[in-house]
């Protein structure tokens, strides 16, 4: 067995100081560098489409390689693969920051996904090792506010050190945390047994093709209009092939070892957990989106101010989180995960309403009624992912969670720029339907303004009017999408089980 040795008290919380600041380095990563795009397209001299690979780069690395961290933690032992995740992504992040042209740029975001693709899954499976079973309720609330504490801070942070210093810092930002890290990983995380493990190439091959392709596919759909691009139609056929050729190769032949235990898959909990967490990513992250969105170019709020409105979700997600910990050994994950649920129903639907009129009161509330509400779910779903799977299992099982999360952030980002883009262009058509000039509401409203029909001034302020109308439009359109999607969500709520007393009673 894959035991981990029993710790203090003391060595508990360095341990957990440790893991998050290596947790929060990984996923600020994915946010911070977003609003630093173009100053970095001016440093390049790169076009748009181009300056999107340092994104896409970095997520189809990570993607590849999350799914492989129980095999890694096999091989070379849990503190050997933390360690050398830890300093691979510091100095990737150094040579980020010091990258003189794109491609630099390019291959350094690789390293970085490379690198940092295990620490989110390790973080939470050493969290999920070092405190007892009656705690794991408190180690993954701690968990997953490091977790939120990324897409929350990132845009606002990487914004800051763009503006008072320049994009290089939104990297050099992970040093401090890295080296902190490193040297208290050095110290007390105690280390796992090493296991001999094969590995079956070729279905290795298969399912990263097919992994990254599906990255490919999420990240870059919407930019290159879907199916009506090449690449993406070449994308889509190459991920198809590579999962059957997984599948093949790993289930249909003798003698292998398939590159995911297929214990895995026959949890209940666990897949029901990682599905359920793919569809958070389109309430979550998909908001997350949205909403600066509407702030910035409908209502012309400056960066900082967009994200004081909005920070109130982080606050309350973290609140959440605590008060599930707390009562997590005392009432089932189940009845949080059910609550979080109906309290995102009740903050997206809030969004249907929305107009132009909006005050910031209207963005606030919901806000933070939704942050309470992931933070209920995401702290149980979190433990409950892991809690029935064998120990030896965790890793790998940590490391397919953590894929289906990033999945979810992706989906969510796809589904709803697909969904505003597209409603944006459909309310554009009805709405620009009506600009007759015999429209007598179309007299009236430009007679104050001292223009006809007919004028040029006229033609530009339709067009602007029209424009905010219509993403207002698709911005109500897509806040039903998410609401529907959270509405889905509450069938698999009951097919989690809570086996905390069955386990207690075992060891």
């Amino acid at each position: 067995m894959n035991s981990v040795p029993i710790v203090s008290k003391k060595q508990r919380y360095l341990i957990t100081l440790c893991v998050m600041a290596a947790t929060v380095m990984q996923v600020l990563d994915t946010t911070i560098v977003n609003v630093a795009l173009p100053n970095m397209q001016g440093s390049f001299s790169a076009a748009p489409d181009q300056i999107s690979w340092i994104l896409t780069s970095y997520l189809i690395a990570s993607a590849i390689f999350m799914p492989l961290t129980g095999y890694f933690t096999d091989r070379l032992g849990r503190k050997k693969f933390l360690l050398m995740s830890i300093l691979g992504f510091t100095i990737a992040s150094v040579l980020c920051g010091l990258s003189l042209t794109l491609d630099q740029m390019v291959v350094f975001r690789l390293l970085q996904g490379i690198f940092g693709a295990a620490l989110v899954p390790l973080s939470q499976a050493i969290m999920f090792d070092t405190y007892p079973i009656e705690e794991r309720g408190k180690a993954m609330t701690i968990w997953g506010m490091g977790i939120m504490i990324g897409p929350i801070l990132g845009p606002t942070l990487g914004g800051y050190l763009t503006e008072v210093l320049n994009w290089r810092w939104t990297f050099y930002i992970n040093v401090p945390f890295g080296l902190l890290s490193f040297l208290l990983a050095l110290q007390t995380v105690p280390d796992t047994e090493k296991k001999e493990r094969k590995l079956d190439w070729p279905s290795l091959i298969g399912i990263a093709t097919a992994i990254g392709m599906i990255q490919y596919i999420l990240d870059r759909g919407n930019q290159e209009d879907w199916f009506e691009s090449s690449s993406i139609k070449i994308a889509t056929l190459l991920a198809i092939g590579g999962f059957v050729s997984y599948v093949f190769l790993s289930f249909f032949r003798k003698n292998t070892k398939p590159v995911f235990d297929v214990r895995l898959f026959q949890d209940r909990n666990f897949v029901t957990s990682s599905i359920m967490m793919t569809a958070m990513g389109l309430g979550m992250f998909g908001s997350m989106v949205l909403q600066p969105l509407m702030l910035q170019n409908l209502f012309d709020y400056p960066t900082f101010t967009t994200g004081l409105v909005i920070a109130p979700r982080g606050v309350s997600s973290m609140l959440g989180m605590m008060i599930a910990g707390k009562f997590a050994s005392r009432i089932h994950p189940r009845t949080f995960i059910t609550l979080g649920i109906f309290l995102n129903i009740i903050a997206t639907y809030i969004g249907t309403f929305y107009n132009l009129s909006l005050s910031p009161a209207w963005i606030v509330g919901p806000c933070f009624i939704q942050g309470l509400g992931l933070g209920f779910v995401m702290m149980p779903l979190s433990s409950l992912a892991l809690s029935t799977l064998p120990r030896p299992l965790i890793p790998e099982g940590a490391g397919l969670f953590s894929l289906m999360r990033t999945f979810g952030f992706s989906i969510g980002i796809s589904a709803v720029l697909t969904v505003f883009a597209r409603h944006t262009q459909i309310a554009w058509n009805q709405i620009g339907g009506f600009l007759q000039p015999f429209n007598p509401a179309v007299i009236a409203y430009l007679q104050p303004l001292h223009l006809k029909p007919t004028d040029a001034e006229a033609a530009a302020l339709f067009a602007m009017e029209v424009g905010r109308q219509a993403q207002m439009v698709a911005i109500v359109d897509v806040y039903m999408v998410i609401t529907w999607s959270f509405i889905l969500m509450l069938p698999l709520a009951y097919l989690l089980k809570d086996k905390r007393k069955e386990l207690l009673t075992n060891n």
